[in-house]
Parts: structure tokens; sequence; C-alpha cells
């Protein structure tokens, strides 16, 4: 996979640091502003790349008073994770950072020795209060099915990701010790590849591979972040010497986050189809995680829980002796985000008591009723036709073979996790099936507490599209 696939840059400049440079007079200045990116980190997409392929910092960069004669230009860099974003921004080549949960501590850390600038959080790119996002996947053909089962075995994760921080925790949870696996740090990509090859055990990643390796046909989930219980999220930061400097480019970026979010909102098909073409990543996999329901709620508010979280995130550094004292409340400003805000007349304080993501909606055609329950809902998408939502499992899995009977092809099907919520590619499921419904889960061990419970027996995809079709 390409990494860089879509990847523009608007300056062609070279400049390390975003100060004025000497003109003459009446000539403009220039100012470059480096932004470190992760463009295949789906929930950092609207922080990121829409807004860089869309030219929304242009639309509300500031351009009258002071920045009258300013002329700003973009150095758009792209990573594949966050260290190497706080990296640059340390070495003053990046003004703005975009990274999940444990790097943004580690940044916030980081900077509090710099004695040019800190870094401030600014903005929340996306966030999952059930801490889905993150997850761990096998090879299909594995016989591990539980993290437990992989004691001893060699298992990868990009250290001082925010997977690295999910893994780290679920250990402590279960007081397990730091050799519980042969834990080695490999790139998404690399990880990838060695999983497909089964040259390891298991690969743990931060969105959207755990729902990305899947897809493509050879891993199989085992573990999600919901089951560390903690939210997980990404986020926006930025030197405090830039921002100061030129506090009405920082709101501009707000706004233009906020632009993006409402631009996936009013179509999310049409979205994830074109973060496809700038990414590489699977429409169908983008969609999981921004689609109406998806495993990640886009809205730069910063909500205390999360921040709650990133504090319990500097506990598990601190417990394995990866970082001293760090308050992550005096880390946030939200000064910047409040006055984007109130320029677009919004309101700020409701968002942020808000946690409402947009859901799937609308009238179940195949099964004629409307959708009641959106997280007992489901989508087919339907190549050439679009994404249609249903009311039930049984209800999308029945309209799954009627679709599939008329030889129409599908992209894929979505539906909800019966326990924890969260959307999953229904082909990826095990449900629980009994006298009179179909109940989907990501873990088997769910499935088969739940059919222990109604009576039932745990199906696969398969046998459940059989059993949705015969009623029975």
């Amino acid at each position: 996979m390409d990494c860089k696939l879509g990847y523009r840059s608007f300056s062609v400049l070279v400049a390390a640091a975003a100060f004025a440079l000497a003109s003459p007079a009446g000539a403009q200045t220039k100012v470059t502003i480096g932004i470190g990116t992760q463009d295949t980190t789906t929930n950092t997409a609207t922080v990121g790349t829409i807004i860089r392929q869309l030219n929304l910092m242009e639309k509300y960069l500031p351009k009258d008073g002071k920045y009258a004669n300013i002329k700003f230009e973009f150095e758009w860099q792209n990573f594949t994770s966050g260290p190497p974003v706080t990296n640059g921004m340390m070495a003053n080549k990046l003004q703005f950072g975009m990274m999940g949960d444990y790097p943004l501590v580690v940044n916030g850390f980081t900077f509090e020795s710099n004695p040019e600038s800190k870094s401030r959080l600014i903005a929340v790119a996306a966030y999952s209060l059930e801490g889905s996002g993150n997850g761990l996947v096998v090879h299909k053909d594995s016989p591990y099915y539980e993290l437990s089962d992989l004691k001893g075995k060699l298992v990868s994760v990009p250290f001082g990701s925010a997977a690295h921080g999910m893994m780290l925790k679920a250990m402590q949870d279960r007081k397990w010790p730091s050799d519980y696996f042969q834990l080695i740090s490999q790139s998404p990509e690399v990880g990838s590849t060695n999983l497909q090859e089964k040259k390891i055990d298991a690969h743990a990643d931060f969105v959207p591979f755990a729902e990305l390796l899947p897809f493509r046909g050879f891993a199989r989930k085992i573990f999600d972040g919901v089951e560390t219980n903690l939210p997980t999220w990404h986020g926006v930061v930025v030197r405090t010497d830039f921002a100061e400097k030129y506090p009405e480019v920082v709101v501009g970026y707000i706004k233009a986050i906020i632009a993006a979010n409402a631009w996936v909102r009013a179509d999310p098909k049409l979205a994830a189809e074109k973060i496809q073409e700038w990414t590489g990543i699977n429409k169908e996999v983008v969609y999981i995680f921004l689609g109406p329901g998806g495993n990640m709620t886009t809205d730069p508010t910063i909500k205390p829980a999360l921040i709650e979280a990133a504090a319990t995130d500097v506990k598990v550094l601190q417990n394995l002796g990866r970082m001293k004292e760090f308050d992550p409340k005096k880390w946030v400003d939200d000064s910047y985000v409040r006055k984007a805000y109130a320029e677009l007349k919004l309101d700020y304080d409701a968002e942020l008591k808000s946690t409402r993501n947009y859901e799937v909606a609308g009238e179940d055609k195949f099964c004629k009723k409307p959708i009641g329950d959106p997280r007992k809902a489901g989508e087919v998408w339907v190549d050439g036709e679009g994404i249609a939502p249903y009311s039930s499992a049984a209800c999308t899995l029945g309209a799954y073979a009627d679709i599939k009977a008329k030889g129409k092809k599908i992209n894929v099907a979505y539906v909800f996790d019966t326990s924890r919520g969260i959307k999953l590619f229904a082909d990826q499921a095990y449900y629980a099936a009994g006298k009179s419904e179909i109940a989907p889960f990501l873990l088997k061990k769910d499935a088969e507490a739940y059919a222990a419970k109604i009576g039932g027996k745990v199906l696969s995809f398969d046998d459940a599209l059989k059993t949705a079709v015969s009623g029975g």
C-alpha cells in the first residue's frame, strides 16, 4: 500500500520555520506553515487530507489587517504514525501536527522541556468513547481467538502509537508481565506484510488497519480497543510560538476542520470514495469509521472525557518508566476552537456536552419499516447503486441474500455489535441465532455467551444468511 497516494504539496518552499522572510516595502511577506498529517490514518482525514485536498485552509485564512500583505504557503508532510510528527515539530519544521492519544501526550510532555516553544492541544479530530479504532488481528487461518492465546507469541505493533498504548494497557489490566508477548515494533505496512506472510503471529495497529486487513481478506480481528474500556481519539497540536504570533491562522485551521466534518456528513459515500482516491484506503473501510454510526465521531470540541483518558494514558506510560509528571489539563488550550465556533455562530458548549454521532436512518425497503434503533440496524453497499439502510441484522442479511440472488455485486455489508455497539463488516461477524433473533458480534466469545443465554447457537456469516432467508 502506498501511504503517500494522493499526497500533493501546496508549497515549493523548503523553509523550516514559519517566520516572515525579509522583503521589500510593499511586497508580500511569505510565511510557510508545516503541517504533519497521517493520510492513511482514517480518523485524521478531517483535520488533514480533506482540508488539503479541498483547499479549505486557503478559504478560512485571515486576509485583512496584519495579514493583508502575508502570503501563506503550506508544506504538507505525510507520516505513517505520530512520533515522527513530534520530531518534526520539535525541529520547527512543522507548526501543526495530528496524532493519536498516546503520541499526543508524549508530544505535550516532550515539549515541556523545550525552551523555544511548547505544544498545545487545540482540537480533536475524531474519537470513540467506547475505545474502538485500535485493534489486534491474526492471520485468517490462525488458531488464536483471544488475546491470552498469544502468550509467548510474536506480536508486532508500531511502538509509540495509540495501538501500542492499547496493548500496554491491556497487559497492565490483566497484570501480565512485560514479556507476556514477544512484542516488536513494526510499521503498519511492514506488520501487514509480515502477517500476510505468516512471519508474525499477530499485529496490533491503529485506525484503519484492524479493519483494513480483514477487509482485504487475509486477517481476522480478535481484540478491539473497546475491551480496554478507555476512550481513544486523535487530535491536533500546535507550537505555541507560532500560535501566539498568528492566532487567527490557528482559528482559521479549526474553521477548516469544522467545514471538513460537514462535508463528510453531507455525503458520506462520496467522502469515502474521495478519501480512497486520496489515500489508498478502501472506501468501505473509510465508511466504517466516518459513515453514519461509524466507529469514530468527528468533533473538534475538547471533551473532558478525552482529557481524563489522556491522564490514564500518562499513568500507563509512567508505570513503564517512560514518562515523568505531565498534566494533560494544563496542556489543553481551547481558546482557538471556542473562537472558531463563536465566529461561525455555532454553540461550542452545546457540542462539547454532546457525544451524539450521526446515525443510520431512513426506510428499510426490504422489511418495509423505518429504522427504529440505529445501533441494531445494518447497511448494504451495492456496487453502482449506493448504500441502503435496514432496520435489523436479520433484515440486513435477508436483503443481502435477495440482492445477491438478483445477480448484483455487493461491495460490503455492515451490522452493529450487539453488546458493544460498534460497526462491523457483516461477513467478519459471528452470529448468535435463537428462535426470534440473529445477533451479530465482533468476538466469538461474546457470540458464544449470548447464544448460551438465549438457547441458540453461533453461526458463521454464510450460515446466518441461510437462517435469515429460511426464517429459522
